[in-house]
């Protein structure tokens, strides 16, 4: 896997697309990781008859993971999720087919010397956008740098 330095970015480059087809198992076993035992991420009878929705539909932390794996798979191993905010807009169901992409919109070293990207995220199934999300992730700024190795003052997303 190769790692991205800062140098490497520039505001308004995409990142590569990611699609996943999402089963039963995907909106089940996310819940599942997360501990989420609402009876809509894995009853079905429930989420259609009580809940009104055509099936069981993938939870807030199953969503998080997924934004924190686009974003690091293009980032490498050594890119740090700073902060992340997301706004949830519709549901994602099993059949779908997730297409997460994004822009960045900010790049640069900060006052600690850590290298910062500020990236938009798109979640879409089909036409319609499901999740919105603000990401902030460090990322080496040399080959010899490391996000995971600054602690404290030198940690400040």
């Amino acid at each position: 896997m190769t790692q991205l330095t800062l140098d490497q970015v520039a505001v308004g480059d995409a990142l590569p697309e990611l699609s996943y087809d999402v089963t039963a198992t995907t909106v089940i076993l996310g819940a599942l990781a997360s501990r989420d035992w609402r009876p809509m991420h894995h009853d079905r009878d429930f989420a259609q008859v009580r809940n009104g929705t055509r099936d069981i539909f993938m939870n807030t932390p199953n969503q998080a993971a997924w934004f924190e794996r686009f974003v690091t798979d293009w980032t490498g191993p050594r890119g740090r999720l700073g902060r992340m905010k997301f706004r949830m807009r519709d549901s994602v169901f099993p059949g779908d087919t997730m297409v997460f992409a994004g822009t960045v919109k900010a790049a640069g070293a900060g006052d600690d010397g850590c290298g910062w990207i500020d990236i938009d995220v798109t979640l879409t199934v089909d036409d319609r956008v499901c999740t919105t999300c603000e990401v902030r992730v460090a990322v080496p700024t040399s080959d010899d740098d490391n996000p995971w190795a600054r602690h404290g003052d030198d940690w400040r997303p």
